[in-house]
Order: C-alpha cells, then structure tokens, then sequence
C-alpha cells in the first residue's frame, strides 16, 4: 500500500505548485483547476489528513 502526504501544509502546497487555485471556504478549503474546472478538490483544516482524506485528494489532483 502507497504512503500518501498527510500534512495538510505539504499537501496544500503541493496543490498550488501544481497549478490549482483556492477559491475559498468555509471550514475546509476549496481548490479548482484552471484546465479542470468540473474537479473541485476539498481539504479539511486540519494540522494532518486521515490516510483515506489524504488519498483521494491525491486521486483527484491526478497523484496517482
């Protein structure tokens, strides 16, 4: 089983090198792609990500 990021900070990060915008929220904070705008990844405000969180925005930023 692959080992995926769960510091919210790396994973936020890694999200706006990788092109995506946030476009804000409420308790979690909302990401869009410029290139995938039918995608809208959801991060939790949390210090670390449960490994399923952490997974599947993986998947949905195309990671994996």
């Amino acid at each position: 089983m692959a080992l995926f990021e769960t510091n919210t900070r790396k994973i936020v990060t890694r999200l706006l090198q990788d092109g995506w915008v946030s476009v804000g929220g409420g308790k979690h904070d909302k990401y869009e792609h410029p290139a995938r705008p039918e995608i809208i990844i959801i991060v939790p405000r949390h210090r670390e990500q449960s490994p399923g969180v952490a997974r599947s925005i993986a998947r949905l930023a195309g990671w994996i």
